[in-house]
């Protein structure tokens, strides 16, 4: 499976996995100009941004390895513009990573990190 089919197929399987634990999806692929957010859903009073990563093999190691420093950056940057835009600044939102592990074109395992990582200072 190709990079960009399996970035999808796995974004599809959190999407469904996320409604099957009661979260509303919100918002898909979120962009501003320097970065994107593969999922924005709602649980109770809280606006969790979710970042999917979908690997077939451990090989360069484990998909949430890939959510580097500089990537939570972007994450949190479009985060700020999408609370701003869509007025939800008065609720508490989270970062959360979500793990697809594959085996050719069937879900191996879903794991889901919830607060993945944080702002650090001012959001």
């Amino acid at each position: 499976m190709k990079n960009t089919v399996a970035g999808k197929f796995g974004e599809d399987c959190a999407a469904k996995f996320l409604e099957d634990k009661g979260y509303a999806i919100i918002a898909r692929n979120f962009r501003i100009r320097s970065a994107e957010i593969d999922i924005i859903a709602q649980i109770d009073n809280v606006i969790i941004f979710v970042e999917v990563k979908a690997r077939s093999n451990i090989r360069h190691g484990l998909p949430s390895e890939a959510v580097t420093f500089r990537k939570q950056k972007k994450i949190i940057e479009a985060a700020g513009v999408f609370l701003q835009d869509e007025k939800f600044c008065d609720c508490a939102c989270r970062f959360d990573v979500i793990e697809i592990f594959l085996n050719g074109e069937r879900v191996e395992e879903i794991n889901h990190i919830e607060n993945a990582f944080e702002v650090i200072g001012e959001f």
